[in-house]
């Protein structure tokens, strides 16, 4: 018989016993801890545990729900995945003209890399309808002159998507709480500069005009201030001053672009990623934990 595995991932304020009461919480119930992987970050206790259920003496739900009243007793949030069922999230992509970000997502989505469903393209041209429909992903698309209503068409089409997370790939258009709200934490952006320098538009003419001789992008959390959520990931590529042009920076940008917010995207999906304090911190045990129960 296969073995069953899941993943319990704790996150909350550091306290003492923690480990203790989980640990003695599945052992009770015949669970073996194969692997675990914990830290304290900015007074946040983040703990990953490996653990094989194929002989637990309770169901899976039992399992769940004696967890989550330990989480409500101690005031931490604990979740309980199957390992091998691991739940793939809905993806939704908004664009406008530019293909570069969409095509590298579309990319890692065949490879197996992006491990969840891009359930819909969105945009507010029609440029990109066949690079979409070509990877079989459903297309829309709705003008951007009156910004209200192509909000209203953007929420519409994400709940019938059913997207649990929606990324920004080079979507030239500023989102407003109707739309950063109700998906907060869950918008990932890519930005062409390393925020906080050069928001806004034009960045990469911004750093050429200024001579910067190193610059970069950003995959960040959309909130409602401009460019000023939670940064996932930063690159960097050189200028050579005096002999780049504009579009000579523009070109190494985008080359890049696409690498960065797919890699943003890959650690949310996963669940590599905690945002703690308006930090994003990442939980390097969960994708030794993903590897590792995947060769046993």
């Amino acid at each position: 018989m296969a073995r069953v595995l899941a993943i319990v991932s704790v996150l909350g304020r550091d306290q003492k016993g923690v480990v203790a009461r989980i640990s003695t919480f599945l052992a009770e119930r015949n669970v073996n801890i194969e692997d675990i992987e914990q830290r304290v970050v900015r007074g946040q206790f983040l703990m990953d545990m490996l653990v094989d259920i194929t002989d637990a003496s309770a169901t899976l739900d039992e399992l769940v729900t004696g967890l989550l009243a330990i989480g409500a007793e101690i005031g931490m949030e604990i979740r309980v995945t199957l390992h091998n069922e691991r739940e793939r999230k809905r993806v939704a992509v908004l664009v406008s003209k530019e293909p570069h970000c969409l095509e590298q997502l579309i990319a890692d989505w065949r490879s197996g890399e992006l491990h969840g469903e891009i359930a819909a393209v969105l945009g507010n041209h029609e440029d990109l309808r066949p690079l979409a429909e070509a990877a079989g992903i459903p297309f829309q698309w709705f003008p951007s002159t009156d910004k209200a209503t192509h909000e209203q068409f953007l929420l519409r089409e994400l709940q019938a998507a059913r997207a649990d997370v929606v990324v920004l790939a080079r979507y030239m258009q500023i989102l407003t709480p109707a739309v950063v709200e109700p998906y907060a934490g869950r918008i990932i952006n890519i930005h062409p500069s390393l925020l906080p320098y050069f928001p806004g538009a034009n960045p990469y003419r911004q750093a050429w005009e200024d001579g910067v001789r190193v610059t970069g992008c950003t995959a960040h959390f959309v909130t409602a201030e401009l460019d000023a959520g939670p940064i996932i990931l930063q690159d960097v590529f050189h200028i050579e001053v005096g002999v780049d042009l504009v579009d000579d920076v523009r070109a190494k940008g985008q080359a890049l672009e696409g690498r960065v917010l797919s890699r943003a995207v890959q650690l949310s999906l996963n669940n590599e990623v905690v945002v703690i304090d308006g930090k994003v911190v990442f939980k390097p045990g969960m994708r030794t934990l993903l590897r590792d129960g995947s060769e046993r």
